[in-house]
This record gives C-alpha cells, structure tokens and sequence, in this order.
C-alpha cells in the first residue's frame, strides 16, 4: 500500500508541475465499497504533500529566495470525502418511502450530486491569493453531512475526491467526473470485498450482528458497487487494491 500511495503521489507532483499557476490539480478516486479509496486517499495525500515539501525546500535553496512563499507557491494537497454530500435525514424522512431511502443510503440517489458538481465547477474557477471556500464533510456522530466543514485555501492545488460516485457517467455527475484531470479506479474481486465489508459493518457497529452485516451487503454495498462499475466514465488510472495488514481498508 505504501508503495502504491508513493508512486501515485509522485505522479501527481509530476502532473502539477504542467498545469498552470493558477489552476487546480482534480483527482477523483473511486471503487466499489471496501475496495480502499479512503485508506489510499489519506496515504495518496500525506505522501503527496511530503513531496511538495521536500520541493519546495529544493526550490528555496537553489533560487536563494529571501521572500516569504505566497499562498500559490506553498502548493499543498486537501482531501475532500464525497460522503459530506449524503442526503440528510431529514431529507430522507421526507423521501416518499423513508425506510427504502434509509435501507439505500449510500446509492447514488441518496446523495446531493447536483451540490457535488457545483463544488467541483468552484476548483476550476481560477486560484487567486485570496480565494477561499469549503466543502462539507460527514459527521459519523450525528450520521449527517457537517457543511463548511472543510477548508480550501488558495496553496490548495491539488484536490482529491475520493467516494463510489466521484465520477459516475450519468446526470448529474458526469460533469463533475470531466472536469477532474485524473479518474482513479480501484480494481477488488467483488467476493473479497463483500468480505471486507460484512466485517467492517459488525466492528464498526453499522450492523448490530453478522446476519444484519450480510443483508446490508447484499442488499445495498453489492448493488452500488456495480452500479458504479457499469456507469462510470473511463478511469485515466487502474489500481488494484491490496490487503495490507497495516490498515484497514475503507
């Protein structure tokens, strides 16, 4: 996995270095649940701004620099969930049939593409030193979106997305899945996800038992996974996804 993370990492600093200053690197990571978008996120993004230290240090000593970076010079990368995009509850129980909106949460009718894609036009909007907005996040606590949660700075350039639908081929998310510069697919054998997931249902506590773990897995995990696979725009990068006993895949 970590292997993995470095060698993606660097092809995103590589890809920042062609785009121009005042623009934003779009990287979008999908997969079927359990397949370890968030793990390889997290992993993709600390590394990535391991990089773009050791950069900018680099660059520091060789121009002899003795100004302070601006915001767009200190480029750093922000990790962005599609998960604070949920439908809340309130929406749900307004939902013509609120036991089936809860059952499917997590389907890609329960989310706010619209408001995804929206935020995904706001990253293309040119940088300037003092633009500043947010994105929404996923609060497990309340089991709703938490808005404004988080921050995007100007030295933000490089974004990445990471949830089932960041780049989905169908209204209204197609728009959002073009404008991203890189698409990343997580390959998993759906058997060994299901897996992964009725565990990850009973430890987390989703599930009250494993015959609860098994119908959520059945009846909504499976279902999303190939409903993303089968309307997904093509992916710019395939990445297969790898047990690592040093994380737990999300």
């Amino acid at each position: 996995m970590e292997s993995i993370a470095q060698d993606l990492a660097g092809r995103v600093v590589d890809r920042l270095s062609y785009i121009p200053s005042n623009s934003r690197l779009l990287v979008g990571i999908s997969g079927i649940p359990a397949s370890g978008k968030s793990t390889l996120a997290v992993l993709v993004t600390s590394k990535t701004n391991q990089l773009l230290a050791m950069d900018e240090v680099h660059r520091q000593a060789v121009a002899a620099s003795t100004h302070s970076p601006t915001p767009l010079e200190r480029s750093r990368a922000i990790l962005v969930g599609l998960d604070g995009w949920h439908l809340t509850r309130a929406q749900l129980d307004a939902h013509p049939d609120p036991k089936l909106a809860y059952d499917r949460r997590g389907s890609h009718w329960t989310f706010d593409g619209h408001g995804y894609v929206s935020f995904v036009r706001s990253l293309r909007e040119p940088v300037s030193a003092t633009s500043t907005f947010t994105a929404p996040s996923f609060d497990h606590a309340i089991k709703d979106p938490s808005p404004h949660a988080i921050k995007i700075l100007p030295e933000h350039r490089i974004v990445i997305i990471e949830g089932l639908y960041t780049f989905l081929s169908l209204p209204p998310w197609a728009e959002a899945g073009r404008l991203l510069d890189e698409r990343w697919l997580i390959e998993l054998d759906p058997t060994v996800a299901s897996n992964r997931i009725v565990k990850r249902h009973v430890v987390s506590g989703v599930a009250k038992d494993l015959e609860e773990a098994r119908w959520r897995s059945v009846e909504n995990d499976t279902p999303n996974g190939h409903f993303l696979l089968t309307n997904s725009l093509e992916p710019t990068c395939t990445i297969q996804s790898v047990d690592d006993p040093k994380y737990t895949l999300a």
